[in-house]
C-alpha cells in the first residue's frame, strides 16, 4: 500500500466541481474523492484504475494566500508494482506502508479472554465516565474484563434535563451538570477531538474510528481539526455505554467515589455511596477518571496518602465575536461557502507570559459551566452545524505554582475556587459579562453593542476585570492588541467578555510510574483530571494506554 501526502487542491476547483452543500458541511464525497484521486493518479504517473482501495486519510486547509486558498490531503491506495512505481517517482512524499488501522480505518477489537482481575477474580473499577472512563471501560470490557463504572453525574438524558434547569434557574445539582455525568466535560462543549499529542501507536486514529462506529459523523476521520457537537455527542457517549454493558461491563450512575483502601501500599477494597447509602467493593484494580473537576475526590485522596504535585494551568476570560467578522478574516470571499472558521491564536507579553486561544467554538455558545455551590466558572460550546450567530473562544493566561504560592499539590485548587467564588459574587450568581472597550478601563459595562451575547444561562452585566488576578488581566488587554493584527477586529470596543474560564486542565498531577500506576499499587491515574491528557481525544487515548497495560500485566 502508497501513502501519498501534499496532494493540493485549489479551493476554487472545490467550490465549482462538488455540491455547494457538501463544500459548506466540509464532508467528503464522491466527486471531491474522484478529483483527489485524478491529482494522486497524475503526480505519479498511473492509471486511475490501477488504483485499489483508495482512502483519504487527512484533509487540512491552506488559507495562508486568501486569493490561493487550498485543501491538502494525505492519502493511500494500493497499486500494481509499487516499489517500481515510487522508484520512478522518486520523491519522499510518497511511501510504502503496511495496512493498519491507520490506514484501512477499520477498527481492531479483540476477543475476550473472560478473565477478570488481577489473578484474584475481582472486577476492575473506573471512577468517571468521562473520554478517559469510557475509553478504558470499553477496551476492558472487549478483553472480557467485566469492567464497573462509577460515575457521580447522571445518564445523559436525565443530565441534560438538569443542565437546561440551571441554566434556566440557577438551582445547581453539585453531583450533575456540565462537570459531571455521562461523558465528563466534553458533553457540554463543541467535541473537539482535535489532539497536539503525537500518536506513533495509532491510538488517536483508533478513538475516531470507535466514535464513528458509535454514531459519530464520518468524516471525523479525516478533517484537520474533527469535531462531533454537543447535540449529537449524547447519543454517541450512550451506545458507547450501551456497547460496555452488552461486554459484560456494569456501569453505576449517581455513585462517588469516597474513599479507596490500601495495606502496605497495595489497594484492597473502595468505599462508594449512591442515594446517602455507603457500599464497600472489593478492588485491586482502580482506573482513577475523575475529570479536572473532581475536586473533593482528588483532596480525600491526597490525604489518605496518594502521591501528587501542583502543574500549571492557564486562567482567562471567553470572549465572543461575530462568527460573520471570523469568517470574512479567515476565507475572504469563500467565507459564505465554508464550514464556520476557527482560528488559534498564540502570544508572549512583555513580561515572557503566554497568552493563547483555547477552546475555540465557531457558532457556539458561553455557557455556565459551574459545579461548586457558590462559585462561577465559564466554557464553550457549539452544535455539530456550528450555525450560531456568534464564535467565541477562551482567552487564557498561564500560570503555574509561583502564582498560586506554596508547595502543596492542592494550592492550584485553591487559587480556582477563590476567583471562581469572586466570579459568582460580582455575577450574583450569573456569568459576568463585560465589554471589551470597558475591561479595558476597568469599569462595570452598563449596555451591549453591536454582539449580542450568546449564553446558556443566566447572565449580568459587571466588571469581568475584577474576577481575575491583575496579571492575567493585564496580560489578557495586551495580547488583544496582537490578536487584532491576527484578526482585524478582534479588539473592537463591543467585543463581548465573559469570566471567568478557569478550567482549562487540571491544576494537579497524580503520579504514576511506567506502569501507569501511582505509589499505592493497583490504583491508575488517567485522563485530564490525573493530568495526563488536555481534551477529549488526548483523554480518551491515556484511557486506552492505561487499560492495555492493565492487560498486559494479566497476559501469561
Amino acid at each position: 500500500m502508497i501513502k501519498l501526502s501534499q496532494i493540493k487542491l485549489p479551493l476554487e476547483t472545490i467550490c465549482r466541481e462538488v455540491p455547494a452543500e457538501y463544500v459548506k458541511q466540509g464532508v467528503i464525497r464522491e466527486k471531491e474523492l474522484s478529483l483527489v484521486r485524478s491529482a494522486a493518479a497524475g503526480r505519479l504517473r498511473v492509471r486511475e484504475d490501477n488504483m485499489k482501495d483508495f482512502r483519504i486519510l487527512r484533509r487540512s486547509m491552506d488559507a495562508r494566500k486568501k486569493h490561493q486558498m487550498q485543501y491538502i490531503y494525505q492519502v493511500t491506495f494500493k497499486l500494481p508494482h509499487e516499489d517500481k512505481v515510487l522508484k520512478q517517482y522518486g520523491k519522499n512524499d510518497a511511501v510504502r506502508v503496511k495496512e493498519t488501522a491507520e490506514t484501512t480505518g477499520e477498527n481492531v477489537q479483540k476477543n475476550g479472554t473472560g478473565r477478570i482481575g488481577n489473578g484474584m477474580g475481582l472486577r476492575p473499577v473506573i471512577v468517571g465516565m468521562g473520554p478517559a472512563g469510557i475509553f478504558a471501560a470499553l477496551e476492558l470490557a472487549r478483553q472480557g474484563l467485566e469492567p464497573i463504572v462509577l460515575e457521580r453525574g447522571c445518564e445523559v438524558a436525565k443530565r441534560q434535563q438538569k443542565v437546561s434547569e440551571f441554566w434556566d434557574t440557577g438551582k445547581l445539582d453539585d453531583n450533575c451538570n456540565v462537570q459531571f455525568g455521562e461523558g465528563g466535560a466534553g458533553t457540554f462543549s463543541d467535541g473537539k477531538l482535535n489532539t497536539l499529542v503525537k500518536d506513533p501507536t495509532g491510538r488517536g486514529r483508533r478513538v475516531m474510528q470507535i466514535f464513528v462506529d458509535h454514531g459519530a459523523p464520518s468524516e471525523i476521520l479525516y478533517l484537520q481539526k474533527p469535531h462531533i457537537g454537543t447535540d449529537l455527542l449524547g447519543e454517541v457517549v450512550q451506545n458507547i455505554r450501551r456497547h460496555i454493558i452488552e461486554l459484560g461491563g456494569e456501569v453505576r450512575f449517581e455513585t462517588k467515589l469516597v474513599r479507596a483502601v490500601w495495606e502496605n501500599e497495595i489497594l484492597k477494597e473502595i468505599v462508594c455511596e449512591h442515594s446517602g447509602r455507603q457500599e464497600t467493593i472489593p478492588c485491586d484494580t482502580l482506573i482513577l477518571a475523575t475529570g479536572h473537576s473532581a475536586r473533593d475526590t482528588v483532596t480525600e485522596l491526597y490525604q489518605s496518602g496518594l502521591f501528587m504535585e501542583a502543574k500549571p494551568f492557564a486562567v482567562g476570560v471567553r470572549v465572543e465575536h461575530p462568527q460573520e467578522m471570523i469568517g470574512q478574516n479567515q476565507y475572504g470571499d469563500f467565507y459564505t461557502k465554508l464550514p464556520a472558521a476557527d482560528y488559534k491564536l498564540t502570544y508572549n507579553t512583555k513580561d515572557k507570559r503566554g497568552v493563547y486561544s483555547f477552546c475555540m467554538c465557531p457558532g457556539g455558545y458561553i455557557v455556565n459551566a459551574s459545579s461548586e455551590p457558590g462559585r462561577l466558572a465559564v466554557n464553550g460550546m457549539s452544535n455539530h452545524a456550528r450555525d450560531g450567530r456568534n464564535a467565541n473562544s477562551a482567552i487564557v493566561v498561564t500560570v503555574d505554582p509561583s502564582d498560586f504560592g506554596g508547595t502543596d499539590p492542592l494550592s492550584g485548587i485553591a487559587f480556582q475556587r477563590k476567583w471562581e467564588e469572586v466570579a459568582y459574587n460580582i455575577g450574583q450568581g450569573k456569568v459576568p459579562v463585560q465589554l471589551f472597550a470597558d475591561f479595558c478601563a476597568n469599569r462595570k459595562s452598563t449596555g451591549i453593542g453591536a454582539v449580542i451575547p450568546s449564553i446558556r444561562g443566566q447572565y449580568a452585566l459587571a466588571n469581568v476585570r475584577e474576577t481575575l488576578p491583575k496579571f492575567i488581566g493585564d496580560s489578557i488587554e495586551e495580547s488583544f492588541g496582537y490578536f487584532d493584527r491576527r484578526i482585524h477586529g478582534f479588539a473592537r470596543e463591543d467585543a463581548i467578555l465573559a469570566g471567568i474560564e478557569s478550567r482549562t486542565s487540571s491544576p494537579v498531577r497524580i503520579r504514576r510510574d511506567e506502569s501507569m500506576q501511582s505509589n499505592i499499587r493497583g490504583i491508575y491515574p488517567c485522563g485530564e483530571g490525573a493530568g495526563y491528557a488536555g481534551g477529549i481525544t488526548s483523554a480518551a487515548m491515556d484511557g486506552l494506554r492505561v487499560a492495555q497495560e492493565i492487560i498486559r500485566c494479566l497476559e501469561p
